[in-house]
């Protein structure tokens, strides 16, 4: 691609956000775009918005840092180099989003300057090289000003070729998006059952209708001080599942080749998996330490100065079919073992509720970094259905996080697709033709 080069401020105005997460009285409430939304996004959509944290902001600040269609957000300043300078594109409009603190707001002049387009160039290794280069600061944090942001030096083509080569990773992008939402409504639909079979108790009776809507009997438990169905029994945990701890590494370990390794960064809050936070472990590990396809695996540390929305020590997931060859955890993951296929699925549809989370946190402790007493783990007491009710829940739950797997790869594959793309149409091996 041939273009003028041209430096950002000259075709852009550029503003450093500074508000904070706080909400103070007599401030306008807002949601926050903040420095992680903006790093795991290739865009930010009014569906991605809705997990925006709630805060206030001045006057001065909404005006000056209100997101709308066409803006570009970049992460300003971290604990390491290569995390600033990571943008977004604001794909949508918005009357309620400010950009949070440790971001600045990059205003394209729409003549001149493709937002789509800016994206894709400051999503280059040449970028990236750029801000690392640039950034000040040394040792505990490094940051982005205004004027080095501004004198970052734009590749400039026509707006028509820069449209053109927007719209196309825009594409791509959208196809990601609508793979997550599916993702998440599968999630819905998981524990929409879960809740009406085994909270409500309306699993399908030997007539397939709804037990205690029917006329289920229920009768009184004593260990857990209610009623379960007729013929449930209840379980103390540890009678039913052992447990270890994955494997010890260090920065040496995270370098070069390797295999896939979950860890803390692995486990969403609402457990699911998080495959932007998957490592690479190089060191040496046996073969009762390698993880198989859809085993339980459970976040067991976390940092204890933590916002609810981080809140993930107790949090299991199933580990996703996406790998080809030996995956490993982290000393951070335990490996839960379970004899019966059936009630594994079942112990993780309860492990995602509540009353699970709250009663496991209980056995976390520490000063600066929480880590789990998996003792407290297995004296959890609770009910379990029939084998026939649990294998039936378990198929369906086993073919919901099947077709997950395939959206997880299908988005993997997009991903290698945008970041093989990207170089070489910014250097001009490859060319967008059309709309």
């Amino acid at each position: 691609m041939t273009a003028n080069v041209v430096k950002l401020g000259q075709i852009a105005t550029i503003d450093i956000s500074n508000v904070d997460k706080k909400s103070k009285v007599g401030e306008a409430e807002v949601r926050l775009c903040n420095f992680v939304d903006v790093y795991h996004n290739w865009a930010i959509t009014d569906n991605i918005s809705q997990g925006f944290m709630v805060a206030t902001a001045n006057e001065n600040q909404v005006v000056r840092f209100s997101v709308k269609k066409g803006m570009i957000a970049i992460t300003k300043d971290s604990e390491t180099r290569n995390d600033i300078g990571i943008p977004t594109y604001i794909a949508d409009d918005f009357t309620d989003v400010v950009l949070g603190y440790h971001c600045a707001l990059i205003k394209p002049d729409e003549t001149i300057l493709e937002g789509k387009y800016l994206n894709v160039v400051l999503h280059t290794e040449y970028a990236k090289r750029y801000f690392e280069a640039n950034a000040s600061g040394s040792g505990q944090r490094y940051t982005l000003t205004n004027e080095i942001i501004a004198g970052f030096p734009v590749p400039l083509p026509t707006i028509e070729e820069q449209r053109k080569i927007g719209n196309l990773f825009s594409t791509i992008d959208k196809k990601i998006e609508n793979n997550n939402a599916i993702c998440v409504d599968l999630e819905g639909m998981a524990k929409l059952l879960y809740d009406y079979w085994f909270v409500q108790f309306d699993f399908p009776d030997e007539n397939g209708k709804p037990y205690k809507s029917s006329g289920g009997k229920m009768v009184w438990n004593e260990k857990l001080k209610r009623e379960i169905p007729e013929g449930w029994e209840v379980i103390r945990l540890g009678d039913y599942i052992t447990a270890n701890r994955g494997i010890s590494y260090n920065s040496t370990t995270l370098e070069g080749n390797g295999v896939p390794m979950i860890n803390l960064a692995s486990f969403n809050v609402d457990s699911t998996y998080k495959a932007s936070g998957l490592k690479t472990y190089s060191g040496a590990y046996g073969e009762d330490q390698v993880l198989r396809p859809y085993d339980l695996v459970m976040c067991n540390t976390q940092q204890t100065a933590i916002d609810p929305a981080k809140d993930i020590i107790g949090k299991a997931l199933l580990v996703p079919d996406i790998f080809d060859g030996d995956i490993v955890s982290s000393h951070h993951v335990t490996t839960i073992h379970v004899a019966d296929d059936a009630f594994k699925y079942y112990l993780h549809a309860e492990s995602k509720t509540t009353w699970f989370h709250k009663y496991v946190a209980g056995f976390a402790s520490g000063t600066n970094i929480l880590g789990l007493d998996f003792n407290g783990v297995l004296n959890y007491k609770m009910p379990i259905p029939p084998k026939e009710i649990m294998s039936k829940f378990a198929n369906i739950s086993h073919s919901s996080e099947a077709r997950k797997n395939e959206v997880i790869r299908e988005n993997a594959d997009l991903v290698g697709l945008r970041d093989f793309l990207l170089p070489m149409l910014m250097n001009g091996q490859v060319k967008v033709k059309g709309a």
